[in-house]
């Protein structure tokens, strides 16, 4: 019993100097190699976070931009717009054919271009002229201020835009799809087997042509409107008459305006008539009493009728 007693303690610290053995061995290469993949983990952490970051800024900023309404790598511009300016001026001027001269020659330095002149050489001081120009919209403030500081006094200005970036790209659609279109109907021409279905393809290929070309010349008009700048430009002399706009005023006092208005506008509708009427009846009322002396005169000279006698009862019979 001893020997068994002994030989189990014997085994037992055995087993506790190999277990003992193996925890610091354990604990040596632990010691050992932890610095080393300490800094390997560090620097995996390190490089993580390096390319990391980047990501979570470019997620940041679209997030961003999404909650703001802007779409990604889209820059909506001013040039993107297809805008149409339109203007009118009136300048009084000393010399209206100087003026005229001189209008032409700063829209010419503007890039622009004289498209059509009208003008009344009435008197010296009465005369007007009616000048229409093109000019290119980064040039159209320019000149437009030029015309009322350079030429003389500017009397009324009127501006008006509008803007067909979506007529634009609506037409430039449609005309997509017409050549697409016409494109298929060309192809299925030259399948066509039996003359009634070459007809009838010749007929709608003919339809979508009209309806391209009419695109066409729509895009045409659209991009020239837009390209150029519209600026009607009105000299009139120092004695020439001017109808400068006035405001509408409101309530009795406008509505008296408005009737005043109506009513020497029917007068001078009904003197115009009038007048245009006294020539035509200078000649037609001397011819008109001719006539009726003429027709009185010859009832006069007809020959009357001898009345008959009174017929009445017979006195004898009586």
């Amino acid at each position: 019993m001893r020997r068994i007693r002994y030989g189990i303690a014997l085994s037992a610290t055995c087993a506790a100097v190999l277990l003992a053995g193996c925890g610091a061995g354990a604990e040596l290469q632990s010691t050992s190699g932890g610095p080393a993949m300490a800094s390997a983990q560090a620097q995996d952490q390190s490089n993580y976070r390096k390319a990391r970051v980047p990501q979570a800024e470019k997620q940041e900023q679209a997030d961003r931009a999404g909650q703001a309404g802007i779409v990604s790598d889209v820059k909506v511009t001013q040039q993107d717009r297809q805008v149409i300016y339109t203007g009118r001026t009136t300048v009084r001027a000393e010399q209206v054919t100087a003026a005229a001269a001189q209008a032409k020659e700063i829209a010419t330095a503007a890039g622009g271009y004289l498209a059509k002149e009208e003008s009344d050489a009435a008197s010296g001081t009465r005369e007007s002229a009616t000048l229409e120009f093109k000019i290119p919209p980064a040039k159209y403030a320019e000149v437009l201020g030029r015309f009322g500081k350079e030429l003389g006094k500017q009397i009324s200005v009127n501006q008006s835009t509008q803007d067909v970036t979506l007529q634009m790209a609506d037409v430039e659609s449609r005309l997509k799809s017409a050549q697409q279109a016409l494109d298929s109907l060309r192809t299925l021409l030259k399948r066509a087997d039996t003359i009634g279905q070459v007809l009838d393809v010749e007929r709608e290929i003919s339809t979508r042509e009209a309806d391209l070309e009419s695109l066409q010349a729509q895009q045409k008009e659209l991009s020239t409107q837009v390209s150029m700048a519209t600026l009607t430009l009105r000299l009139v002399g120092p004695a020439a008459a001017v109808e400068e706009p006035e405001e509408e005023a409101a309530g009795f006092l406008g509505g008296l305006r408005a009737g005043w208005r109506a009513l020497v506008s029917f007068a001078k509708v009904l003197l115009t008539v009038v007048g245009a009427a006294v020539p035509w009846l200078i000649v037609a009322l001397p011819l008109l009493a001719l006539a009726i002396y003429l027709v009185r005169r010859a009832r006069t000279r007809r020959p009357t009728a001898p009345t008959p006698p009174p017929t009445g009862p017979d006195p004898e019979t009586a």
